[in-house]
């Protein structure tokens, strides 16, 4: 395992250095990974080129269509297993990539949403060593005992189980807690890794089919972001506590509380909060609570977080939240025929995400137009949330959204509920089918949002097969449209403003538009049309290309056995027209 090795050697990347030493090996080590991640990258973009890009070009498109399921599928698997080789980002970029349905196929997001985020433990020598550097101190003045055993470990770092010192013990009013350190050697790793990324992102801008539909070197900017929140420790700190800030009156949450004095960039203590998973049904049932009422009440949180907060937690899998067994206390707003002997808690802020004000307006309007049926609304809607891509043909978008949102955008949340869940997946089988064919995708705080949302119902549904989802989003839902209504006079107020300020200006526009008219002056610019007519010369001038090359070489054969020169260069002319029809006239 190379992450395991990397980061077991503590090495370091230093060019120059002696090859006899640690530093080099590591060096040698990362570039070996560079240029692996390179290998499979260009092998599978080839092979990817050859079967949906060359074939369909050369009118074997029914060859192309021929096994692609099974040649995504063996794709996603091949780099499922490059991602548990390596570890370091390449789990992440696979979970990253499962939570693409705007630019990757089922085939693929589908074999890719069970990577998990487990390797083998970094030996606890090295984890000690760093936990030292950054503490500046031997462990065993920080902590009175330390488990050398990790009680988890993930590609990025590893968590081990201590006991406070003395002296914290009585700051803090803590015991035991949870030290996460980093893997030693990751900065490296995740260095290599976002520059062999970039290179990938690289290739694929060069790509006219990939390029028209996603920016790549921003999605991969875009991931590098996440991925450099994610290691760095003082971030998760202060989202632990912002998140405990939130709902720090809400008795159905508990949030671990952070260990300041004893955190750094690359070290992490928090209290220890280990209690039931969530998932785990048999033992929920043996601490006498009933999985069935778990679920609605973490649906209900996770929508707290969603609509009211607008921060929430983004990785809510099974591993990162707890059912801890609680008492009622005096005073803690939960009477008797609300409270419940247990509280949710959360654990692992390091993917977080926010719903900006924007994305809440765009999503309003959305809701609005999508009921109304409304597809020019519905495109609006999505420019503001940050989907649309400049390249975007907005009135074949306005058609495909108001063809999918006319079966569901006139129903109420009951009907919905009678709506059989067939046709619902037959709907999600459309819907993405239209997001990759057309230029937009999901900007990354949209993402977030559809990976909260798609853990939540399958946790959810876990605790409880009949568990129905509307149930928890309907509040919400309705609560939304109850604000709507109320923002509906001020909207029409603006609107009311925004006509009557055209209507105080359009006689001198329209005075403006005449005047140009009659000095000649006025232009029309046209960017659909003008886009068209040059595709059409373009077209029209391979077509007297092939027309010309075929003439010459007729002439010149016929030619040939009486005048032979004037045959020969007749002949030699036509590979002009020739080599035009196939490398010229195309679109730069």
């Amino acid at each position: 395992m190379a992450a395991p090795d990397a980061a077991g050697s503590g090495a370091t990347t230093t060019p120059g250095t002696d090859s006899r030493t640690p530093a080099a090996a590591g060096s040698r080590k990362t570039r070996a990974r560079y240029r692996r991640i390179l290998r499979f990258a260009a092998a599978n973009l080839i092979h990817i080129w050859w079967y949906d890009l060359f074939l369909p070009r050369i009118g074997l498109w029914r060859l192309s269509e021929r096994g692609r399921t099974k040649r995504l599928t063996a794709f996603a698997r091949r780099f499922h297993d490059l991602a548990v080789e390596l570890g370091g980002l390449m789990i992440k970029v696979g979970q990253f990539l499962s939570s693409r349905l705007d630019i990757l196929p089922p085939e693929i997001t589908k074999e890719l949403e069970g990577l998990q985020d487990e390797v083998p433990a970094v030996p606890f020598d090295a984890i000690r060593r760093l936990a030292e550097e950054e503490l500046g101190m031997p462990l065993d003045r920080v902590f009175d005992s330390i488990d050398p055993v990790p009680v988890a470990a993930a590609s990025l770092g590893q968590a081990h189980r201590a006991r406070l010192a003395a002296q914290d013990r009585e700051d803090t009013g803590l015991d035991t807690v949870v030290v996460k350190v980093q893997r030693p050697g990751i900065d490296a790793i995740v260095d290599v890794d976002l520059a062999a990324l970039r290179r990938v992102g690289g290739w694929l801008k060069r790509v006219r089919v990939v390029a028209d539909r996603v920016d790549m070197p921003a999605l991969v900017e875009e991931f590098a972001a996440t991925s450099l929140e994610e290691i760095d420790y003082l971030h998760e700190a202060r989202s632990a506590a912002r998140f405990a800030e939130d709902f720090a009156h809400d008795p159905r949450v508990a949030v671990p509380e952070v260990v300041w004095e004893r955190t750094t960039r690359r070290v992490l203590t928090l209290e220890d909060v280990t209690a039931v998973k969530i998932t785990d049904v048999v033992a929920l049932r043996a601490a006498g609570i009933d999985p069935a009422h778990v679920a609605p009440v973490f649906a209900s949180v996770m929508f707290d977080q969603l609509f009211t907060n607008g921060f929430f937690h983004a990785d809510p899998h099974p591993g990162n939240i707890f059912v801890t067994p609680r008492v009622a206390q005096p005073g803690d707003g939960m009477d008797a025929t609300t409270a419940h002997p247990w509280k949710l808690t959360f654990i692992d802020f390091g993917m977080m995400g926010e719903v900006p004000d924007s994305t809440r307006r765009g999503l309003r309007k959305l809701l609005i137009a999508a009921a109304a049926r409304d597809g020019k609304g519905l495109v609006d809607a999505m420019r503001e949330v940050g989907v649309l891509l400049p390249t975007s043909d907005t009135s074949e978008l306005e058609r495909a959204m108001t063809q999918l949102f006319a079966r569901f955008g006139g129903m109420g949340f009951a009907e919905l509920k009678e709506v059989d869940q067939r046709e619902f997946r037959e709907f999600a089988t459309q819907f993405g089918d239209v997001i990759r064919s057309l230029p937009f995708q999901l900007p990354e705080h949209f993402l977030l949002i559809i990976r909260a949302m798609s853990l939540t119902s399958g946790v959810s549904s876990a605790l409880d097969p009949a568990f129905n989802l509307w149930d928890s989003i309907e509040p919400y839902a309705t609560q939304l449209l109850r604000d709507e209504s109320g923002n509906l006079v001020r909207d029409a107020l603006t609107e009311a403003r925004s006509i009557a300020g055209v209507a105080v200006r359009l006689p001198k526009r329209l005075d403006n538009v005449i005047n140009r008219i009659e000095e000649g002056n006025l232009s029309v610019k046209t960017p659909a049309l003008d886009q068209r007519i040059s595709r059409l010369e373009r077209v029209t001038r391979r077509l007297i290309a092939a027309v010309l090359f075929s003439g010459f070489l007729v002439a010149g054969a016929v030619l040939l056995p009486t005048v032979q020169a004037f045959g020969i260069v007749l002949m030699s002319v036509s590979a002009l027209p020739l080599i035009y029809v196939l490398i010229g006239g195309r679109r730069r």
